[in-house]
């Protein structure tokens, strides 16, 4: 049983070290460009924009990710993605200091956009491989999941205290010249060692097929949707440019120090919660529960969600403005939020797979994804705006909006009874 077991168990760990080497890299590469061009005194507003093309590109790839894999496998586009972020980084290396804003802020967004196909390929490939991999029925697929989504989540997050540690030491153009290196060292390792596992594709594939018809996949995809928007309501321009505009004295040396502080702080958020990720399956005891049983487990940690960013944007409109007791209380509630959401996310990547089928794993994973991106892009595009306009109060709670249309939108997983 052990030996019919191992080569998915070498395939899997194949994918998952290909995996977890890209999202260290999109990791420090966010956390480079963000802090990178508001040290160049770019708005909120304008941040926003560097990354909605990112996240953009990901709803488009997902849908054509799905077919790409089931047309041609997903070694193919594992390895695609791969390349795709070495050309990125590449290009962020012709980057020009002397070029107006409106020019950089159009020519990031290009390779932000390129970086996002790369990282959606890169994400279907490795989660509908799980799918496939996995031995049935004995519980092993959530854990398998669960440690894929938890490690690679915490990967990403030493990814962030790297870009800063990097923008610090060597510069933008040497950090994006040097991962894009040992990327490029990754990939050969791949391509030359990837063990057989993966399906190679299907010619019969249609592209109408990326669409998909189960109700309970379009319920959990925009359940997910929502889900991610709160977070990047949050976590892509509002915390980063509040702690930035408390922390640094507008001073070279205060800007270092305020890179170091919030690199430190993105990475510690993203690194616990993947930790959360990979535990969730232990930390919910679902070993041995039933379909409806983790279903109802997901419909309650959503509402678990809720309450949170609603009580930390009611802490920061009664502050009025910084503080240190307000710090304190927005750090801890955003850990809380951090734990309960990872719960949800870790809960939502099993289900996503226990409702696919086989023979559409990769179209249904793709489509979920999409509906992943499309949070991302609604929660980048109203993190900018809401603290341009109403500052963190607004911000967290439209973070609070979404993570409610979260809840209702689970709350419809479960099933009717008669």
């Amino acid at each position: 049983m052990s030996g019919a077991r191992n080569p998915g168990l070498v395939a899997y760990a194949a994918v998952t070290a290909a995996y977890w080497a890209f999202m260290l890299s999109d990791g420090a590469l966010r956390m480079l460009v963000l802090l990178h061009f508001n040290g160049l005194g770019f708005k909120p507003i304008q941040l926003a924009w560097l990354f909605l093309l990112y996240e953009l590109a990901g709803i488009v790839t997902n849908l054509a990710a799905g077919w790409i894999a089931a047309r041609f496998g997903l070694a193919i586009t594992l390895w695609s993605g791969l390349l795709m972020q070495i050309a990125a980084l590449v290009g962020l290396a012709q980057l020009d200091p002397s070029w107006s804003i409106p020019l950089s802020v159009g020519f990031v967004m290009v390779v932000q956009g390129m970086s996002g196909v790369a990282k959606d390929l890169a994400k279907m490939s490795s989660k509908s491989a799980v799918k496939l991999l996995a031995p049935k029925g004995d519980g092993t697929l959530f854990r398998w999941v669960a440690l894929l989504t938890g490690s690679k989540n915490a990967v990403k997050g030493v990814g962030f205290f790297l870009g800063a540690v990097l923008l610090v030491l060597v510069g933008f153009n040497g950090a994006v010249w040097g991962m894009a290196a040992v990327l490029a060292v990754i990939l050969a390792a791949i391509w030359l060692f990837m063990p057989a596992g993966l399906p190679m594709g299907s010619k019969a594939a249609k592209f109408s097929s990326v669409w998909s018809k189960d109700i309970r996949v379009n319920r959990l995809s925009l359940a997910r949707m929502f889900l991610f928007g709160a977070r990047d309501v949050w976590f892509v321009v509002g915390i980063p440019v509040y702690f930035q505009a408390i922390l640094s004295d507008g001073t070279p040396d205060g800007r270092r120090f305020a890179f170091f502080l919030i690199g430190g702080f993105m990475a510690l958020w993203i690194i616990a919660y993947g930790a959360v990720q990979a535990a969730a399956p232990k930390l919910l005891n679902a070993k041995g529960k039933s379909e409806a049983e983790i279903i109802a487990k997901a419909i309650a940690w959503a509402g678990y969600l809720v309450p949170i960013p609603f009580a930390l944007a009611l802490a920061a409109w009664v502050a009025g403005a910084p503080a240190l007791w307000l710090s304190l209380v927005i750090v801890t509630g955003l850990l809380a939020f951090g734990y309960v959401f990872a719960i949800n996310s870790s809960v939502h990547s099993y289900l996503i797979l226990a409702f696919s089928k086989d023979e559409r794993v990769s179209q249904d994973v793709g489509f979920y994804y999409m509906a992943n991106a499309a949070g991302r892009l609604v929660g980048t595009l109203l993190s900018g705006v809401s603290y341009q306009i109403g500052g963190l109060p607004l911000c967290l709670a439209t973070a609070g909006l979404m993570a409610t249309l979260n809840w209702l939108s689970v709350r419809r997983l479960a099933p009717k009874h008669p």
